[in-house]
């Protein structure tokens, strides 16, 4: 009786055993049918998402690096009148540039009859340009000549070959690298008094001795080799040594007076007006405006825009693109790819209701201010004092572009330019809201 009892219980554990093992296995089929229904309810929206997506031609949403982003889907956002504190140092400290001591003192020692204007220190530290003006008072006065130093003040050779000046002394520069020069330079035209000979001069020819001595004949070759030049400003390239000098720009007519290196030194952003609009500039005591152009190092260029600009352009940090100035409207340009785009930040507007708490709080006197109106030709009632053009930009970041406004005068009887009103503004730079391919 034990023994059936036990074999009976043994039975129904055996039946227990196999009857769990079902409904276990019933049990993860369920799950997995679930589990597949809910993954099928799920992507059924988005196959169908997918599907709509495809037909409209998009991919997919995904963030890029600003450099990506083409310059016509740039947004900004604009903050007024930054105090000074936030500025980079290079910005906040700026003041008058000092010639290095050790060229100085060459000048001062063994160049005592010319006068040096600017140097220019290389990347490195180990060469310097000195830009100085030469001991002919038939020199054009806004011309200038260049010399290549060592770090230790000692002349190693002259740069540019006789009949070829530089002229706009900001725009020398070394290459981010430090192996090439930049310049803007045109050709030299000084007066050649001509020589009429006298009665007396003419004569019968003096005899010659045959006994007498060779006399040594200076060599007429030219000790650095003669380049093209034009007659309006031109850019010109030479490698860290001052050899393999050349043009990089022969438009004739116009008038180069800005060149900036891109960050890599493949690239260089120019200004360029013609000579009217020079001069017109010059007439107005404005500073000088032209159309941003592209220039690659062999020569090509890219014209970004038909407007005449007030900034010089500036590079963003990463190479990528170009802005630029007009008045109150910043510009911005793609440097890079098969088909760039431009955008315009407009800032008027936004710029009138701090500009008019500017003049609330830092103009002191009403009727100095209106004479400063009256000098600068502003037009327009009511329009505040301290809203003028965008005179200088400062990319400092890929998605921050400092622009500074002010009044900015040279007159011919003042000795430095006028300036009033200098104020900086932050423009924070972002992509637009947009559906990526």
């Amino acid at each position: 009786m034990i023994a059936k009892v036990g074999a009976g219980n043994s039975a129904r554990a055996d039946r227990r055993a196999r009857s769990g093992g079902v409904s276990r296995g019933l049990s993860r089929a369920r799950l997995s049918l679930l589990a597949a229904l809910i993954v099928a309810c799920v992507a059924a929206p988005l196959a169908g998402c997918r599907q709509v997506g495809e037909k409209m031609g998009v991919v997919s949403v995904r963030p890029r690096e600003l450099r990506d982003v083409p310059s016509a889907r740039l947004a900004f956002r604009l903050e007024p009148d930054v105090s000074p504190d936030v500025l980079p140092e290079s910005v906040k400290n700026e003041g008058p540039e000092e010639t290095l001591a050790a060229v100085r003192a060459h000048f001062e020692s063994e160049r005592k009859d010319e006068a040096l204007l600017r140097t220019v220190t290389s990347p490195d530290g180990q060469r310097a340009l000195a830009l100085y003006a030469p001991n002919d008072p038939a020199f054009p006065s806004d011309e200038f000549l260049i010399d290549l130093y060592n770090a230790q003040g000692a002349f190693l050779r002259n740069v540019l070959p006789q009949g070829l000046s530089g002229v706009f002394l900001s725009t020398v520069d070394w290459s981010p690298d430090g192996s090439a020069i930049v310049f803007t330079g045109r050709r030299t035209i000084k007066p050649q008094p001509s020589v009429t000979p006298t009665p007396d001069a003419v004569g019968a020819p003096l005899p010659v001795d045959p006994n007498a001595p060779a006399t040594p004949v200076p060599t007429v070759a030219p000790i650095i080799a003669p380049v093209a030049s034009y007659r309006t400003e031109q850019i010109y390239l030479c490698d860290r040594d001052g050899y393999n000098l050349r043009p990089l720009t022969s438009r004739e007519g116009l008038v180069y007076f800005h060149a900036a290196w891109s960050p890599d030194g493949r690239a260089l952003v120019a200004l360029a007006c013609r000579e009217d609009e020079l001069t017109a500039r010059i007439n107005e005591n404005k500073p000088l405006a032209g159309r941003p152009r592209l220039v690659a190092l062999d020569g090509r260029e890219r014209l970004l825009s038909d407007q005449l600009m007030d900034a010089q352009p500036v590079w963003s940090p990463d190479g990528a693109k170009i802005a630029t100035a007009s008045d109150t409207d910043v510009s911005i340009y793609d440097a890079q790819g098969d088909q760039p785009t431009a955008a315009r930040l407009p800032l008027r507007d936004q710029l009138l209701a701090p500009s008019a708490d500017y003049d609330a709080k830092h103009l002191q006197s009403r009727a100095g201010a209106q004479k400063d109106q009256s000098r600068a030709t502003k037009g327009g009632g009511g329009t505040p004092l301290s809203l003028n053009p965008v005179i200088r930009l400062e990319w400092v970041s890929p998605e921050t572009l400092l622009a500074q406004t002010g009044y900015l005068r040279i007159f011919q009887n003042e000795s430095e330019p006028t300036r009033r009103y200098l104020r900086w503004h932050v423009l924070h730079l972002s992509p637009q809201a947009v559906v990526l391919q």
